[in-house]
């Protein structure tokens, strides 16, 4: 049992697909309480703007580090030090089932092994933001088979050098043939730049985030499609199997279709990922989020799209 990491380029952008009529209405994370949870609609949610560089990549290392120490074995020595270390005595969790502090943590870990025997993490995305950090995982047997185990996000918010608040979401990946005939995996990294890739700059994060939020809020909360020819790459790449890639299956989805609005209300922008967690408009500031959705962005358009829509209630 181990963590993995795939030694590949951390890059998004696309659209969170609902799955089976409104396949986002599954959810197994709440936000957090009025007060501590960023205003929804269209700006920026990632909490503390222009937080220093350091201190992002001292809080990804924080958490990335942390489930590399307590995942494999949550009941050794080390990992119930290394939650004690990592994770405040009294932090928050939102998610069904959930529970606070570092046991807690402790709690979750044990859960995902008991339901994925043998299981190993293995991060495929990573990304900080402010005092948020998101981490786009595959908990399996096998780390080299994408087609197994489940698919997980998980977002922290640390406050000095601490683990505060954190939210949980995963899914079963699915099985067998999809109807859509999407074979892509819930984790590969298909899209391919025109130009040398580059390091996105703190600028172009905050322009991919607003480029996203604005989008996702256009789609799923105004229902206006015509952000598809907008803001999309005709030929984007979607690794949710319910539907094929490129924005003609996102067109005949969502045109005509009837399903409550939702809108962004926390996100994570940070090396062209733009993490987005949303819920329902109107909903309170403590229910459940509905889904985590990942968009590569490059070039001021949404290339590819990953999500992780829980199957259970928050």
């Amino acid at each position: 049992m181990s963590l993995r990491h795939r030694p590949v380029p951390l890059l998004i952008g696309s659209i969170a697909l609902l799955a089976a009529g409104v396949a986002l209405t599954g959810c197994a994370a709440s936000p957090a309480d009025a007060g501590t949870t960023p205003a929804a609609a269209g700006a920026s949610a990632s909490s503390v703007a222009g937080a220093e560089p350091t201190t992002e990549q001292a809080n990804e290392t924080l958490v990335t580090q942390l489930i590399a120490d307590a995942f494999p074995d949550p009941d050794s020595p080390d990992a119930a030090a290394a939650v004690q270390a990592a994770v405040a005595p009294d932090a928050v969790a939102h998610g069904a089932g959930l529970a606070a502090g570092p046991d807690g943590l402790l709690a979750q870990f044990r859960a995902d092994h008991a339901r994925v025997p043998g299981a190993q993490a293995v991060i495929k995305h990573q990304g900080a933001d402010g005092d948020l950090v998101a981490v786009h995982w595959q908990i399996a047997e096998d780390p080299n088979d994408e087609r197994t185990g489940e698919a997980a996000v998980d977002l922290f918010r640390v406050t000095d050098g601490k683990i505060t608040e954190r939210w949980s979401f995963d899914q079963p990946i699915p099985q067998g043939t999809p109807a859509s005939g999407n074979t892509n995996t819930m984790f590969s990294d298909l899209y391919e730049p025109g130009d040398q890739e580059s390091t996105p700059t703190p600028d172009q994060d905050e322009a991919n985030k607003k480029l996203a939020v604005d989008a996702y809020n256009t789609l799923f909360r105004d229902h206006d499609v015509s952000v598809l020819d907008r803001a999309f790459d005709p030929n984007y790449l979607q690794h949710n199997s319910v539907a094929p890639n490129g924005t003609a299956a996102l067109k005949s989805f969502f045109t005509g279709a009837s399903f409550p609005p939702q809108q962004a209300v926390l996100s994570v922008s940070d090396d062209g990922l733009v993490w987005i967690f949303s819920q329902p408009v109107g909903a309170a500031s403590d229910d459940p989020f509905l889904a985590a959705d990942i968009f590569r962005v490059d070039d001021g358009l949404i290339r590819e799209h990953w999500d992780v829509v829980p199957t259970t209630a928050g």
